[in-house]
């Protein structure tokens, strides 16, 4: 199985995020500047809310991906919204992409709130989740 790993992060936590998933996954973390260059069989994109959004960045990155995708995974963190699945699903699908139904997220830090966050144990969980998914 192809995997590819790419992030976008402002502060570093979707980059800890991102690292611990690539391990697990035998490959390297990349942030969403290096483009996909090969047909890959899973995506692991790991980004995060910024101002009650996605970042146009990440928007940019999966509306020019060019090359064949089986499915994307998505991988987030938020100190205030569950998930970013649903901002991602729709513009992975926008893009003919698939979209995977399983998804790790977590809290992330922002200011004060969610302290520390994504921790340690957030990260171990990040691994028990490629490994279960990479095990379907």
């Amino acid at each position: 199985m192809k995997i590819a790993v790419r992030y976008y992060t402002r502060t570093g936590n979707t980059k800890k995020l991102a690292e611990a998933v690539a391990k697990e996954a035998g490959v390297k973390a990349l942030p969403i500047t290096e483009p996909l260059t090969e047909d890959i069989d899973t995506l692991f994109l790991a980004n995060s809310v910024y101002a009650a959004g996605l970042a146009g960045d990440v928007k940019k990155f999966i509306a020019n991906i060019d090359v064949k995708v089986g499915e994307v995974v998505n991988i987030s963190s938020a100190a205030i919204i569950e998930s970013t699945y649903a901002q991602v699903k729709s513009i992975v699908e926008k893009s003919g992409l698939k979209m995977s139904e399983h998804e790790y997220h977590c809290r992330g830090q922002f200011t004060l709130m969610h302290s520390g966050r994504p921790n340690t144990k957030d990260l171990q969980d990040a691994v028990t989740f490629v490994k279960e998914y990479l095990e379907k």
